[in-house]
């Protein structure tokens, strides 16, 4: 019988209070189109809630959930984010445009072995590098790392904001 994996833990250290960390939370998640639910989680003094994150891998699109908790840790707060259960499919059109591109590549590899099909070994050649350059640009990954990078930036971006204490002391010096 084998035991099942223990979910991934993505964790960040912010120099805010947990409550500061939880907004940035909640305005981040908001930003990518996600789900928070805010709830407190039984740690001392600790806060948190479920997170339905959506992510890209590629030509995989999909969603991440599970539990998100915001614990105090020495001066600031550690966000961590488990996600316990992953829900992935594929981007159709991009898998036909490699298709595409594919039957285009044989149909270039082909020629030498099929004189008959010179003539149209050049649409192939530009059918096998059109695909392939269309799907590759539009390649990405978004997931809990750059998740939490937005979060870390939303709050530097509340801690600075105008009327806070550091904005006051910058101009200042």
């Amino acid at each position: 019988m084998q035991v099942p994996p223990s979910p991934v833990e993505h964790a960040i250290d912010l120099p805010h209070a947990p409550a500061a960390a939880l907004r940035a939370l909640g305005a981040a998640a908001e930003e990518w189109g996600a789900d928070f639910a805010p709830a407190m989680t039984g740690g001392p003094g600790g806060e948190g809630g479920e997170l339905r994150l959506p992510v890209v891998a590629g030509l995989r699109r999909g969603l991440l959930s599970g539990p998100v908790a915001v614990r105090p840790a020495g001066r600031g707060s550690r966000l961590v984010f488990r996600p316990v259960a992953q829900d992935y499919y594929l981007e159709t059109t991009a898998i036909a445009l490699l298709s595409i591109a594919a039957a285009g590549a044989l149909l270039t590899v082909a020629w030498p072995l099929f004189p008959r099909l010179l003539p149209v070994a050049p649409l192939g050649a530009v059918l096998a590098v059109g695909g392939w350059f269309l799907v590759l640009s539009r390649l990405r990954g978004q997931g809990p790392e750059e998740f939490l990078a937005s979060v870390a930036s939303h709050a530097g971006a509340e801690t600075a904001a105008p009327g806070s204490d550091e904005t006051f002391a910058a101009a200042g010096e």
